[in-house]
């Protein structure tokens, strides 16, 4: 079956940070699956071994950069070698982040400072900067991650909650700056899906059944769950 154009993602160009595992790299392997060239961060150069593998075992080039999401000298320096390596920058997966699972009376000023540093500051500046690309050349996408802490408050994630309420709102906020000249911001808010950074919750044999309880499909989500939802916002048929 052919794909109406606005769908086709073939020959576009992508930045997925936070892309050596969980959520990130699914994005980034399912952009290159739809035909896009990818350039990909992490901390680590050697983390980003499999998804570059994957990537191109799929036809499609991938550009495996270093990037500390907290570092500003960083964010600039990835962003503009990832544009000068794949010539052009379409679609940006904002999706690094970590998080620090305490009480709020223990959460440290390091630990507060770490948590929105990485979620909210540092998506920020490689969204501004990848936007300085994007909006002389023409259409652009933007995708946020965030989390269902934009909306729902947990105990134990005060800093968490926080940057990811913060990055539901940027996102509102650079919709309406970038918008009107064909740039696309938006935020995925997944569950909690079952990935490496979610795992402890898994362990805990109470919480698991109130979990699944309260989903409506009464199964934690996956990576392949938002593929759909990602790629349509990826493509041109997410233009508005």
């Amino acid at each position: 079956m052919n794909l109406p154009p606005t769908f086709d993602l073939t020959g576009k160009t992508a930045l997925v940070t936070g892309a050596s595992r969980g959520l990130g790299r699914h994005f980034a392997i399912e952009l290159a699956r739809a035909g896009v060239d990818v350039a990909i961060t992490s901390r680590t150069l050697d983390s980003l071994d499999e998804t570059s593998r994957a990537i191109a075992a799929l036809g499609r080039r991938a550009v495996p950069l270093v990037l500390d999401v907290r570092d500003h000298a960083s964010i600039t320096t990835v962003v503009n070698a990832a544009h000068t390596a794949l010539g052009r920058l379409d679609i940006l997966v904002n999706n690094a982040g970590c998080n620090i699972r305490k009480p709020a009376l223990d959460v440290s000023w390091d630990d507060w400072n770490t948590v929105l540093d990485t979620n909210l500051r540092g998506p920020f500046f490689v969204a501004q900067a990848a936007a300085r690309f994007m909006l002389p050349a023409g259409p652009g996408r933007i995708i946020n991650v965030g989390s269902v802490t934009c909306v729902a408050g947990y105990a134990g994630l005060a800093s968490y909650g926080a940057s990811r309420g913060g990055i539901k709102q940027l996102t509102m906020s650079l919709a309406a700056d970038w918008g009107p000249q064909g740039i696309t911001v938006n935020c995925l808010a997944p569950g909690w899906f079952k990935t490496a950074q979610n795992a402890v919750m898994y362990e805990n044999a109470q919480w698991v059944p109130y979990l699944i309880a309260n989903i409506p499909h009464r199964r934690p989500g996956t990576a392949a769950d938002l593929t759909g939802t990602h790629l349509v916002l990826s493509s041109d048929a997410g233009a508005y």
